[in-house]
Formats: structure tokens, sequence, C-alpha cells
């Protein structure tokens, strides 16, 4: 703690910044090293930096503390830099190219930071005051100096020619003056350059001397230089491709250049690319053949950066169709490169784009024109297609097999990649394409000469199942042919399970309406349930077809069911996939009549509700906890589903027929009758675990959503039992839960009563939350805010009750506005803007809004002024709009009132922004569009960031 006092307490002194790096370097203390760093980032913006820096970069010093030195020098000049006196502007550049001259044989990464200090330098005085700032620093380093190696002196050139666009690029800048030093820089490329290419060409540059010459041309053309202009370089840069010792740079460089927003201006330059890319093709064979990964993977770059930027201004020149498809094989090739990705290549991903553009470019044409590409091109996409299937292939078992688990993601999302491109693919091909994939397919599973391995068939059937997951094949002829032939198949290896049970699910649509079909495959799928390894892929297709299907499920239900008691009973699966299957049972049980319901019912939930009462008496401990949850989980999903009204159908005409007709209560309702003193039981022994009444709630929840009106009978016991449980220990999920029941019910006369009883109780035991103070339960008070506001939309009737304490209500919101959690500020907000629109509907809310809104403003205010993120200045703005809109009168007294006090809401603004802010308010009670942007502006000055970077994006 002393040493902490000490070294806030020190003078920003050389010998203090030098002890301050020596801790933070070498010191083994974490904390020291936290105070060292904390004090040097104080030292660094201190007007002392001027001297110290100087002093740092003495030839005598580690290169640590010198690189210290030149990064404070780069912090003032970039970010102080109008505290630097005009007439100081000389010196400054004279000592920094002097310490850089000393440096061009010195430490690398000093040098570096140097070079990005004059670099921030030259663009604060361009174009005025220092008006040829880079044929300047050409000149300066050619002039030579005697102590200095000319190629050290070249090299320091080069560093600074190539950090000054970088410096650029980060610069903070005002946006007018980035576009003054982009042309001045962009002029000067004249100077530059012809010296990068005559450093390239002469035969005596050493190897490092172009690498640098190729990273500065890389770093200039990325200020939009005419591609034109950068011909000659781009030919040197495309003949240093052979040399290994530049390859990586020169890559790097032509990308860059052709990649150029501005380059497809530049057709005929572009034209003259393609030809040096073609050239390119017997390298890369060379690079394939031999395994050179980082060859091929440059020189694909370099063909998919000129495609994939410029395929429409190519294809535009229809003249030159030939050497633009040459293009388009050689980025083919690159797709279909030998060998397994990720493990063998990493190249072909990078294609995948260009396929997409390449097919919207076309597509855009116009009838004529389309026509004649679509006539060159379809060839090719179809050839796209096998390369694509090739490539998603799973390798041998035993190669798979050793590949590391992050090689194996890798090959998932490559050919999660793979699919969504044949599904772009199809919009250009149609349902050629689905013909070409079944015949194939066809093929494979008929011909008997020679055995087809699964990794040919699982990648078709991939092919097939990328396009109908996500497009509808309902009118496709080959469907049918598929489903005949998926029995077929001989499935001896997991993946190739898992695709089948993957295509299976793509076409539930497709079985509903061809409900004959459904016993072509429906077994499959049960068989697949038994195995774990088929887990996602067999539930979700059971899923899939239960809920696409289940009118056309009944003879099969008793099957199903009973397979899916034994998977679950014998615990074969995880969790989430257990809440699956029961939200598979419950589309297939909604399609039954009730007593078949109730009976497949009994037999699926009695085995849980037995577990569940042995659980409910044990001491709750963290196993039975998980149990507990997890059949409560099961109940839930279950109930989710199983909707008996058919609420969620899109079914008509002769679906409609299938319908069971629905008297008595309603299976669900029955269940939770039966297990509802059971669950009050559970619920007794576990009201303190928020996770527990979580998953009773969600039991409800899920029940009323699912069942709306057929809940009814539910709702008295339900809001006792809420009562109780909020009253003990309160739990946001409870009130999100009341909130459901207030949406659905609490307009019905009939249960108006418990629902308002409900709603007054926990409304009081959450004001008596926020007297004990409610900062610890920020997501009590979200559910209280979202309850308020349900409550004022659905049934503003519950404000009128003598009972609820409205005033405290308004008190807690006012409160709430104050949080720091951006959710609960949110809610809070949508409550005060459902309640102000009834101040006059609603007595008691219009005398409680009309005696208290000066609060709400000040606090409204607060949260503009800067208390509040920047984020909720909408909510805020809702806010203003409603009080202008129902309470004016009030609203011009309140704000002229809370504007008066000073430094309200914030000491940024003068007493003219503030009068400006709410005469601007007060006028604006129609636009709430308007209102936004002003408060906007308004928070922006509050903050101090008005016409600063932050607001660009804001």
């Amino acid at each position: 703690m002393e040493r902490r006092e000490q070294r806030q307490g020190l003078d920003f002194t050389v010998e203090n910044v030098e002890q301050a790096l020596h801790q933070l370097y070498y010191d083994p203390n974490i904390e020291n090293k936290n105070m060292a760093q904390k004090w040097l980032m104080q030292a660094q913006v201190s007007p002392q930096a001027w001297q110290f820096s100087w002093l740092l970069l003495s030839s005598d010093r580690v290169p640590e503390i010198q690189y210290f030195g030149a990064s404070a020098l780069h912090i003032k000049i970039s970010r102080y830099w109008n505290d630097i006196p005009a007439d100081q502007y000389e010196g400054l550049k004279s000592q920094l190219f002097s310490q850089i001259t000393q440096f061009a044989t010195g430490s690398k990464i000093v040098l570096t930071r140097l070079c990005v200090a004059l670099a921030s330098l030259a663009l604060s005085m361009m174009p005025e005051a220092w008006p040829c700032a880079v044929s300047d620093m050409v000149r300066m380093f050619q002039a030579g100096d005697s102590n200095v190696d000319g190629q050290a002196r070249c090299l320091a050139l080069l560093e600074l020619l190539t950090v000054l666009p970088e410096e650029f690029q980060t610069s903070r800048l005002p946006q007018y003056r980035k576009g003054q030093v982009r042309s001045a820089l962009a002029q000067e490329c004249g100077c530059v350059f012809p010296l990068l290419q005559q450093l390239l060409q002469q035969q005596d540059s050493p190897g490092y001397i172009k690498q640098k010459v190729l990273k500065c041309f890389s770093s200039w053309v990325q200020l939009e230089i005419p591609l034109m202009d950068c011909e000659t370089l781009l030919e040197v840069a495309f003949a240093s491709l052979r040399d290994p010792e530049l390859f990586d740079t020169s890559v790097e460089a032509i990308v860059n250049t052709i990649s150029q927003p501005d380059a497809q201006r530049y057709v005929n330059t572009l034209l003259k690319i393609i030809p040096q890319v073609l050239a390119l093709q017997d390298q890369l064979r060379q690079a394939v053949q031999s395994g050179d990964m980082e060859t091929s993977h440059g020189l694909c770059r370099i063909a998919v950066a000129l495609g994939e930027n410029h395929s429409r201004a190519l294809l535009d020149q229809v003249d030159h169709w030939q050497s633009f498809l040459a293009l388009v094989n050689m980025i083919m090739f690159c797709t279909g490169i030998p060998g397994h990705y990720p493990v063998n290549e990493t190249t072909s991903s990078l294609t995948l784009t260009f396929w997409y553009t390449l097919q919207d470019d076309i597509l855009s044409f116009e009838t004529e024109k389309q026509s004649v590409y679509m006539q060159i091109y379809r060839p090719v996409y179809f050839q796209l297609v096998d390369v694509l299937l090739h490539k998603a292939q799973f390798p041998a078992d035993e190669e798979y097999a050793s590949w590391s688990s992050d090689e194996k993601e890798q090959f998932r999302i490559y050919r999660v990649d793979i699919s969504d491109t044949l599904m772009y693919i199809y919009e250009m091909l149609g349902a050629e394409l689905l013909t070409n994939l079944y015949e194939k397919l066809g093929r494979l599973l008929t011909t008997s000469e020679q055995p087809t391995s699964w990794q040919h068939t699982e990648a078709l059937l991939f092919g097939f199942q990328s396009i109908a997951e996500t497009i509808d094949v309902n009118y496709s002829d080959v469907v049918p042919g598929l489903i005949g032939l998926i029995p077929r198949i001989n499935i001896n290896n997991v993946q190739l399970a898992d695709t089948v049970m993957f295509t299976i699910g793509a076409l539930a649509e497709w079985l509903a309406d061809h409900p004959v079909m459904i016993n072509n495959v429906l077994p499959l799928v049960l068989h697949a349930l038994g195995n774990p390894e088929l887990s996602i892929s067999s539930v979700s297709t059971l899923k899939k077809i239960c809920r696409e299907c289940k009118y056309d499920l009944p003879p099969y239900a008793a099957n199903i069911v009973a397979v899916s008691q034994e998977v679950l009973m014998k615990q074969i699966h995880k969790t989430s996939q257990c809440m699956w299957l029961m939200q598979a049972l419950g589309f297939l049980l909604s399609a039954l009549q009730v007593e078949e319901i109730l009976k497949n019912l009994h037999s699926l939930i009695t085995p849980y509700i037995q577990q569940l009462e042995k659980l409910a008496d044990e001491t709750p401990n963290p196993s039975n906890k998980l149990a507990i949850i997890h059949i409560l989980g099961l109940l839930s999903n279950l109930f989710t589903t199983l909707d008996i009204s058919h609420h969620d159908d899109d079914h008509k005409g002769s679906e409609a027929k299938k319908l069971p007709i629905v008297q008595g209560p309603n299976p669900v309702v029955v269940v939770l009758q039966q297990v509802f003193q059971l669950i009050q039981k559970v619920l007794s022994k576990w009201l303190n675990d928020a996770q527990v009444v979580e998953s009773v709630c969600a039991i409800f929840e899920k029940s009323v959503k699912t069942l709306l009106d057929d809940f009814a009978p539910m709702v008295p016991q339900l809001c006792e039992m809420l009562g109780q449980m909020y009253s003990t220990i309160p739990q946001a999920s409870a009130l999100d839960l009341t909130r459901q029941l207030v949406h659905i019910f609490a307009h019905e006369p009939a249960h108006f009563p418990p629902i308002k009883a409900l709603f007054l109780l926990v409304s009081s035991v959450t004001l008596s939350l926020f007297q004990q103070g409610p900062r610890d339960h920020p997501d009590i008070v979200d559910s209280f805010m979202q309850l308020l506001a349900q409550a004022l939309k659905r049934k503003p009737d519950l404000f009128l009750s003598n009972s609820l304490d409205i005033k405290g209500v308004f008190q807690c919101g006012v409160l709430s506005l104050k949080f720091p959690e951006s959710p609960t500020v949110k809610a809070s907000c949508n409550f005060f803007t459902e309640m102000l629109p009834r101040c006059g509907e609603v007595t008691p809310v219009g005398q409680v809004v009309n005696e208290n809104g000066k609060m709400l403003l000040q606090a409204v205010l607060e949260g503009i002024g800067g208390q509040a993120a920047r984020s909720l200045m909408d909510n805020f703005a809702d806010i203003l709009f409603s009080l202008n809109k129902h309470c004016f009168s009030h609203l011009s007294i309140w704000i002229k009132e809370a504007m008066l006090q000073e430094g309200f809401p914030s000491s940024r603004v003068t007493p003219e922004q503030k009068a400006n802010f709410s005469q601007q308010i007060l006028r604006e009670r129609v636009n709430k569009r308007r209102m936004k942007e002003m408060v906007k502006e308004f928070t922006l000055l509050c903050r101090g960031l008005h016409g600063t970077e932050y607001t660009a994006d804001y």
C-alpha cells in the first residue's frame, strides 16, 4: 500500500520513468507491475513527456527504455497535436529525422516507433504546413550521411514510407482532413513508386530490401491509388512470386492491389492482369504435386481476389469471355485441389464466396446477356457440384480416426459452408440439379460391378439434404425415387447413418403430402433412436416427422411411443435430446383421440411421476436437484407441443377432417391437476433454489402458451400457488409466469378475481423488496417492470384497486431507471410508456403522474445527461414523447425548473443549449423519430462527444 502511494506521488522525471519501466519488465510481483504500468500511462500523456522522451532515446539506454521514449513521442504528437505551438513544428521534424537516422543501424522496434511518430507529424502538417512531406522524406534519406551505411538508410526510408499509409488508416483525423490528406498522399506516390521500382529491378538489391519494398507497395495501394499507376510494380510483384524469399510479400502486395474497391474502374488494367494470373497455373500445379500448401494457398488467393472483386466488370467485357472463363476454371482447380480439408489442404475454402459472387453477377444481367452466360456457365456449375461433393467426402475410416477433434470440427464447418453453397447453386441449376444427384445415387446403389465406398453414397445424400433442407422440393419428381432408394443403402457407418437421418428429416414436409411413403423410412428412424452415436440426427428427424406428419401417424403412434419410452428409460440420450424427444411425442399425441392421449400420457409419465414422488421425500442435495430439474424439463417440453386445439396448425381443407373432436377437459390440464400437489410438495423443499422454481414455472408457462384458453381450469389454483411461492421467496420466474396469466386471462371476468389478487400480492411483496434495497435483484426488478407494463396494456383496471400503492409502484419505476443493467432500464422505460397514456382513463394513475412526474423527468434527464448507456437513449426519448403528449402542461413547467439547476443534467452543456433542447422537446408532439434524434444530439453534448469520431456510428 505504501509503495502504491509512493509511486502515485512521484514526479515524471527520466529517473522515475526508468525505475517504473524496470519494475514493469522485471518485478515478479503482479500488483507492482500493474501499478507501474498505470503510472507510466499517466507519464506518457503528461507535459513532462516532451522532456523525458528525447532523453530516454540516448544510445546508452536499453531498447525497452528507448522504445518507451519513442512511443511517448508518438502519443503526444498523435493525440495532443493541438498543444504543440506552430513555431515548434520544424524543430520537432528535424529532431525526429535526426533520431531516425541514428536508429537506422539501431534497434528495429525503436526505429519503427520513431517512423510512426514522424508519420503522425507529417499527417497533422499536410498539406498546408508541410506540402511535399513525402518527397522531402525521400530527399532527406537519399542525401547521404557519411556516418550511416547506405542500405541502413534505405531500410529506414522504406520503414517510414511503409508506416505512413498505415498511420493514416488508423489516425484520428477529422473526416474533412482525412479527404485532404488522402489526396495529398495519393499525389505523392509519384515520388514513391519510381523509387520502389528501381530498388526491385536493381540486380544487386538484397532480398530483405526487396521484401521491404513489396511491403511498402502493399501499404501504399490501400490509399486508393489508381490501378493503372500500379501496373509496373504489379508486373515486378508477379515476377517476384518465383523467388521463395519474396513469395509471401508478393502475394500480399498483389492481393491488396487487386482488392482495392476503386480498381474495378480500370478495366483495361484488369484485362492485362488476367494473363499474368493465368501464367501462374504451372507454378500452382507444381506446388500441389509437391504438397507445398503455402505456395498453392498464396497463388489461389491471387486468382480468387481477381475473380471475386471484379467478376461483374470482367463479365461486362463480352469480347474477353474466354480469358475470364479460363480464370474461372483456374479457380475451379483451386476449389477441387486434391487432399482433405483441413489436413492436406486449406485452400479450397477460400474459393466458395467467389461462386456466390459469380452466380449473382450472371443472374443480375438483362435477359439476353444472361441467357448467353447461362449457356456458358451452367455446365461449369454442374461441374462445381461434382467438385464440391467430392471435397465434402469423408476420408477413409482409419485416416479420419487419426484426425484431432479440432480438425474434425473444422471439417464439419467446411461441410456446412459447402452445404450453403449447394443450396445457393440450386437457384441457378434448378430441378435439374436434383435429377442429376438422384441419377448418380441410383447408379451407385444399383450397380453391382464394383463395391461403392460409403463416403461416395454419403456425399450424394449430403448434397440432396443440403438442398431439401431449405428449398421446397414438394414438386420434385425425383423425391419418391429417393425415398425408395434410402432403404437400399447399406448403413454400416455412423457418418452415413447421420446423413441418412438428416436427409429423411429434410423431407418431412414432403412426407406429410405423401403419407403412403412414411412407412419406408420410419422404421430406420426408430431403429436409429437406440444408437447414442446417432442421438442428434435421429431425435431431430423424429421430431420433424412428428411435427409435419402428425395427422398420418396414429397407426404408428403406439410403436413410436414404445420405442421412445424405451430409449428414455435406458438414458441413451443427453438432456437436450431427451427434451426434443418429448417435444416430438407432444406433436404425435396432439393428433390422437383424447382417450388415446390420456392412455399414452399415463404410460409415458407414470415412471417419472413415481421418480419425482421419491425425490420429493429426499433431503435436497445437488444430485437429486439435477434429477428433479430433468423430470420437470421433460414435462415442460411435452406440454410445449401437446396441443389438441391445434392453435399452431396451418392445415386447412382436407386436413381439417382429420382433427379429433375435443370433449371434456384438455389432457394436459388433467395431468397437471393430477401432479399439482406433488409439484407443490417439491416446491416446498426447493423454494430457495432459483433453478428448481424456474423449472416448475416453465411447466405452467409452456402449458399456458400452448393451451391458451384451455388452461382456464388451472388458473385459480396456479394463482394461489404462485402467490404463496412469491411471498415466501421472490423469484423472477414467478413474475414472468404471472405476466403470462395477465396476458391471457386478465380480460376474462371469470378469471379476473384470482389474477387481480395475485397481481396485488406480488406488487406488494416487490414493493417491500424495494424498501430493503433492490440492487441485488435486477432480474426481479426487470420482470416486475415487464409485469406492470403488461397489466397496463391488457387490463388497466388492475390499477384501480385501492390495495395497489400506485405511488410506490411509480417510485420503483423511477428507481429502476437508474439501474446499471440495460435490460432492466429498458423494461422500466416500457412501463412508463404504457403508464403515461393511461393518465386520462385511470384516475389514480393520472393523479400519481401529476404529483410525481417531475421526479420521473429528473431521472430521465439524468440518464440522458450521461448516467445511462447511450444505447438506451431511444427508450428515454419514448418517455419524453409520452410525457409531452399526455402531460404537456405539467412538462413545460417541470422541464423549465429542472434545467435551472446548475450543472444539470451535465456540466458540459450551456444554459442556451439546455433552453434550446427544452423548447425542441416541447414542440415535438407528433414525430417520435425526430424526438429520438434530438435526445441523441443532446446526450452527445452532455457527454462532450458531439462532433467527435465517437459519433460516427451513433
